[in-house]
């Protein structure tokens, strides 16, 4: 199960009222930790877990601390030191070795489950919206509220957040973890042959929106791409007009037809991805862009052609796994370099 947070919520919102739950949510760490504020995960009173806090190591005893507020309607706080022999997480072996400071809120008809119904709609509609949950400084009533785009409060809070995904605020003079929630990204694959097969399959399993377009009867097979979210048959010169597509964050070309690239780098160019990736060597690229009639300087993006991290990719696999790396950085502004310095740029 893909580990993005509308997954969850699509798990949770159907048992919502079957089962207690408890939402626990990262709100603030100091040194390294393997989940950022923001991370959350659902715990109910079968035991169940969806979504993750750490590696692993401390689910459990979260969840132990979890139980006690299932029916309580209550919010409290937990923090695990890794750097603390005394400390819990210390003698689990967590192994970033950094502090975590996680809130546990009860959720509950009461408090309106805590928003998370109006979270999942907005998520489902591809609309982003920000996410505020009170951190007590004792056990309190859970309390979260959503603000929205058309909310005055919007744009004040995301200048607070400084480009974090979230962050602490100061609310009414109390302490609120504001989270930046983004559905996840969408992406368009143009071009249905044996190679797509793991590049969806892989962008599915990340939990992301894949749309498939292929107009040859013979490609995108539906029982090749079952977990494609859609199946488009129009031409790619068409594909700006679909308004399934009208909020793409990446696209990726890989037809191998020289005709069908050109007409998908001629319209992708009105649907304004983040990224579009172009399968082939640089000299196919000059052929598609000749074919399609633009210069360099006509393209209002960037092309990434050849597409994908330089990792010695020769099979399908390897080669779906540098292209959605490089499309992954991309979309999160990564430099997607090493990050232990072993491979030099």
């Amino acid at each position: 199960m893909p580990n993005q947070f509308s997954e969850h919520l699509s798990q949770w919102l159907p048992q919502r009222d079957e089962l207690d739950w408890v939402l626990g949510t990262v709100y603030a760490i100091e040194g390294p930790s393997y989940r950022k504020p923001g991370a959350m995960m659902f715990f109910n009173t079968q035991g169940q877990q969806l979504g993750m806090l750490s590696g692993g190591c401390l689910e459990s005893d979260i969840h132990n601390h979890a139980r006690r507020l299932m029916t309580s309607g209550e919010a409290s706080t937990l923090c695990y030191d890794g750097n603390d022999e005394d400390d819990i997480s210390f003698q689990l072996g967590i192994g970033c070795g950094g502090r975590i400071h996680i809130l546990l809120q009860s959720v509950q008809a009461a408090n309106n489950y805590l928003g998370l119904e109006q979270v999942q709609g907005c998520l489902q509609r591809r609309e982003a919206l920000l996410y505020l949950q009170h951190i007590p400084t004792e056990k309190q009533t859970a309390s979260a509220r959503t603000v929205g785009p058309d909310d005055g409060a919007y744009a004040q809070l995301l200048q607070q957040l400084q480009g974090r995904r979230a962050g602490v605020v100061q609310q009414d003079g109390a302490d609120w973890l504001c989270t930046h929630l983004r559905p996840p990204p969408h992406l368009l694959v143009i071009g249905g042959g044996v190679d797509a097969r793991p590049l969806v399959g892989l962008a599915t399993q990340m939990g992301w929106d894949v749309s498939l377009c292929d107009p040859r009867p013979a490609n995108a097979r539906r029982e090749h791409f079952m977990n494609a979210t859609r199946t488009l048959r129009c031409a790619p010169s068409e594909l700006h007009q679909q308004a399934a597509l009208a909020d793409v964050d990446a696209a990726v070309v890989m037809t191998h037809n020289v005709s069908l690239d050109a007409e998908a780098v001629t319209a992708l160019q009105q649907l304004s991805p983040a990224y579009i990736g172009l399968l082939g060597p640089v000299s196919r690229r000059a052929e598609v862009l000749a074919t399609a009639g633009l210069a360099e300087a006509d393209l209002k993006l960037p092309l990434a052609g050849p597409a994908g991290l330089r990792l010695g990719a020769e099979l399908p696999e390897e080669i779906a796994l540098s292209v959605l790396a490089e499309c992954h950085a991309v979309l999160q502004g990564a430099d997607a370099v090493s990050m232990s310095g072993l491979i030099k740029p």
